[in-house]
């Protein structure tokens, strides 16, 4: 699909450029004329791709991204978004033209070190020449100007419009609809964002807030910084009439909830589980890892806006307000699961889209532990963990065909039950094979060598050899790409339902791309 097209000068030329496919990335041959930097090396237009196994146009190579600082004014009236974003990067190799990722967004104007640059915006990338070609290892500020409509209509979107602002929904592939980015989890970068909204409405945004600005035309600026590096999709900004609730966490660790008004009361029960949830985890798997953390139960319970229960973004989850109405064992084990993602997945952020089992399947491991120890029984009726990792046993192979191995989604199952109980299923084999002991120590150990990084499947497996003292790695391989079912430890008498074309496994209506199918709710 081509969204918008504009070419100017020089850049028409490069259109044409051949590519070349290199290591499963698209690397284009240098323009006519032949672009060098100062020093006199070549220089070519960046790989328009990161090579994802499951979005393999996402992303983009050839620079990486340190930091974003978003300035967004947003219009009552209108519901735009008139924004800057400035990014900070660092070339890893000598470029005379670079991409972002971009969609909907109607661009005014790029520069780059303070210079006008040519641009072009094909499909869902924002093509940039700058005047000049950028070195090899060089730091450059790509500076873009552009107005934002949150209830444009395109083939995918972050946006969640309410009837008194916005949320984001970033993603798994969607951060670019809202600033023009580098959208892949593997580049992940700080981020500072601004924004100004009518005196009467309340802005917030991933990590704290460090200034508020009262401004002219009753309006007022609100401004953020994330103390950590955070993935693009894991990005949050809303605008609503909201009211703030502060309250104090373990360790004195601030909490914040970002709460409808109007709802603020009746919400109250279900903020208040938040200090207990986060003691329970933090004796398992460490110190919360950001500055803050907190809910978010968007103003809108449109099923149409809102395909989801409940989605992580860092320092601050969504909700459907409706859903944290419920009591507690309704919904506590689901709010388990949202704060597991503050360690896998956030902290820890996957390093392409196929090893997303290891987010979801450690937020349904801790979150379906936390339900078992109340003894809140599951959607299925059962009341022990064991019991719950039997009947999930019994479904393996069929889940195999119907959405492939633990750790080969493609983008229709992505999100299906084979990452969540599918990796549920895979650690709780781990922990029979290694002992609980070494299990607890693996975990650990994986959260603290990639904190504030992206870690593989491949990473995941190393630390567990390395820690566990066993060559485990032919048995989680077997588990995360085999087609059948590996027999489980300590229970020889399991056996797997084999396969008949009437058992699917369960995927939402929208191809799986939210937290529906998380064995929590």
């Amino acid at each position: 699909m081509r969204y918008r097209t504009r070419v100017t000068g020089p850049a028409a030329a490069l259109i044409g450029t051949a590519a070349v496919v290199v290591g499963g990335n698209t690397a284009q041959a240098a323009p006519a004329g032949g672009r060098t930097d100062g020093a006199g090396t070549a220089a070519v237009p960046a790989p328009e791709t990161l090579g994802d196994p499951v979005f393999p146009a996402l992303g983009n190579d050839g620079y990486r991204v340190t930091s974003y600082h978003l300035d967004l004014s947003y219009d009552a009236t209108t519901a735009l978004v008139d924004a800057t974003a400035t990014l900070e990067v660092r070339t890893t190799q000598c470029l005379s033209r670079l991409s972002l990722d971009a969609l909907g967004l109607d661009i005014a104007s790029v520069s780059v070190d303070g210079r006008a640059a040519e641009f072009e915006q094909v499909d869902e990338k924002l093509r940039i020449t700058p005047a000049r070609a950028l070195a090899d290892r060089a730091r450059a500020t790509v500076r873009v100007t552009y107005t934002a409509d949150p209830r444009r209509s395109l083939p995918h979107t972050a946006w969640v419009p309410t009837p008194d602002g916005f949320a984001l929904c970033p993603q798994p592939d969607s951060a670019h609809t809202v600033f023009p980015c580098n959208d892949h989890p593997s580049d992940k970068a700080g981020l500072t964002v601004r924004i100004t909204v009518p005196a009467a409405l309340k802005a917030v945004a991933s990590g704290a807030l460090v200034c508020t600005e009262n401004l002219a035309g009753d309006r007022t600026a609100y401004t953020y910084r994330s103390r950590s590096p955070i993935a693009t999709e894991l990005v949050q900004i809303t605008v609503g009439d909201y009211v703030v609730k502060d309250r104090q966490g373990p360790h004195g660790l601030p909490l914040r909830d970002v709460v409808p008004a109007a709802r603020a009361e009746a919400l109250e029960p279900a903020l208040a589980l938040t200090p207990g949830l986060v003691e329970w985890l933090e004796q398992r798997l460490g110190a919360y890892p950001f500055e803050t953390y907190g809910l978010l139960p968007c103003n809108s319970d449109d099923p149409a806006a809102f395909d989801f229960t409940g989605l992580e973004t860092q320092t601050l989850t969504l909700y459907k307000p409706n859903f944290l109405l419920q009591a507690e064992p309704k919904i506590g084990s689901h709010m388990m699961h949202e704060l597991v993602h503050s360690y896998f997945g956030n902290s820890v952020s996957p390093a392409t889209w196929a090893d997303l089992w290891l987010n979801e399947g450690h937020a349904d491991f801790y979150g379906l532990l936390y339900r078992y120890e109340r003894g809140w029984p599951d959607s299925l009726g059962l009341t022990t963990f064991e019991a719950r990792m039997k009947d999930t046993y019994a479904r393996g192979d069929q889940w195999r065909r119907s959405s492939g191995p633990v750790a080969a989604p493609n983008a229709a199952n992505l999100f299906d039950s084979q990452r969540y109980l599918g990796g549920v299923l895979v650690l709780y084999a781990l922990r029979q094979l290694i002992g609980e002991d070494a299990f607890h120590a693996v975990e650990r150990a994986f959260l603290a060598r990639f904190r504030n990084s992206s870690a593989s499947t491949e990473d995941y497996i190393a630390v567990a050899r390395q820690v566990s003292g066993q060559d485990v790695s032919g048995f989680l391989r077997d588990w995360l790409y085999g087609t059948t079912t590996p027999r489980m430890p300590g229970h020889p008498d399991w056996t797997v339902t084999p396969v008949t074309p009437s058992l699917t496994a369960p995927r939402n209506k929208s191809g799986a791309r939210w937290h529906e199918n998380s064995a929590t709710l």
